[in-house]
């Protein structure tokens, strides 16, 4: 992402909203509420809350609910199950309200004292400000993972996806408004938030390690989410297997090349089984790893045309006005 200069400063926003999708989070809760509302209120502005409740098992909701009814500023938000982190977010963005948006994950790895900073940038013209990061405390496997992963999406995407830089980020309300109504159902939102473009600009931070309890994004749900991001936002992997068919036809050519002339040259017989076994399982790998390159771009269609909603909301919040299962027309 290219940052663009800012064109104007602007006054004082009226509302800031900041998004908090939440998963079994009861350790971290009550410090990262204390944490967001001293934070805030240093600000001077108005300001609100959304905890998303992605389908907690522990006692995130009850806590949610709590503050809620002690804090009027708190939107408390339910979801039916546990959808997952990016549904979980884009519930969030359709219930704010605010002129500008913060999204930060709940398990204080996102410092909310960090929110001033990005509004400041955004007071200067910007219309999208993200958090990058520039140093992990996290164990080296996971850092070399994240690592490889976003230099391998900004390597293969259609578009230029800023390195390092998660969900954790600043967005003015126009922003979100053409975000929300994007048709993805999968939503991949570091990437649509690269898609929308208008002015934006990173934020270099240090991400310190989790509050309290353990990750909840496991392995397998990374690597989900790394697969999702790398096939709705490139056609790359496809030519890929094209080009992987392409090379399996040049190597056997050539072995087909040798083994003729060996034959005609020096009266030699084919080589042996453990050369045709090397053959078979090359060709096979390509083809098995061909289909699963197809079977992913196949699943995305297939989630899509289903057309089932991305989050459904046990218990809408009062006064809300959105469509809870975001079933609304797209333009």
């Amino acid at each position: 992402m290219i940052d663009q200069p800012p064109v104007s400063p602007r006054g004082p926003a009226t509302l800031i909203s900041v998004v908090v999708p939440l998963y079994n989070e009861e350790e971290n809760l009550d410090d990262l509420y204390g944490r967001l509302t001293t934070t805030l209120s240093a600000t001077g502005q108005p300001y609100e809350i959304v905890l998303v409740d992605d389908g907690a098992r522990d006692a995130t909701p009850m806590l949610i609910d709590r503050l809620s009814n002690r804090d009027p500023r708190i939107i408390a938000l339910h979801l039916s199950r546990n959808f997952g982190h990016q549904p979980a977010v884009s519930a969030g963005l359709d219930h704010a309200r605010g002129d500008i948006i913060v999204v930060i994950d709940g398990d204080l790895q996102d410092p909310p004292e960090l929110i001033p900073s990005l509004i400041e940038k955004w007071r200067q013209g910007f219309e999208v400000v993200y958090a990058v990061r520039r140093r992990r405390e996290e164990a080296w496997p996971k850092r070399l993972g994240y690592f490889v992963f976003y230099r391998l999406l900004n390597a293969i995407s259609d578009m230029e996806i800023p390195l390092d830089s998660g969900d954790f980020c600043l967005m003015d309300r126009k922003v979100v408004t053409v975000l929300n109504h994007l048709p993805e159902r999968m939503r991949f939102i570091r990437g649509l938030r690269s898609f929308v473009g208008f002015r934006q600009i990173g934020l270099e931070y240090d991400r310190p390690p989790r509050g309290a309890g353990s990750p909840k994004y496991t392995f397998r749900r990374l690597l989900g989410l790394a697969i999702d991001g790398l096939i709705s936002f490139s056609g790359r992997p496809l030519r890929l297997a094209t080009y992987l068919g392409m090379a399996a036809v040049g190597v056997a050519s050539a072995l087909l090349i040798w083994i003729f002339h060996d034959a005609f040259a020096y009266g030699k017989s084919p080589a042996g089984w453990a050369s045709t076994a090397v053959i078979v399982l090359f060709m096979g790998s390509v083809q098995l790893l061909s289909l699963g390159i197809i079977g992913e771009y196949i699943r995305l269609i297939f989630l899509e045309v289903k057309g089932r909603p991305t989050y459904i909301v046990r218990d809408d919040p009062p006064g809300a006005q959105v469509d809870p299962t975001r079933e609304r027309d797209h333009p």
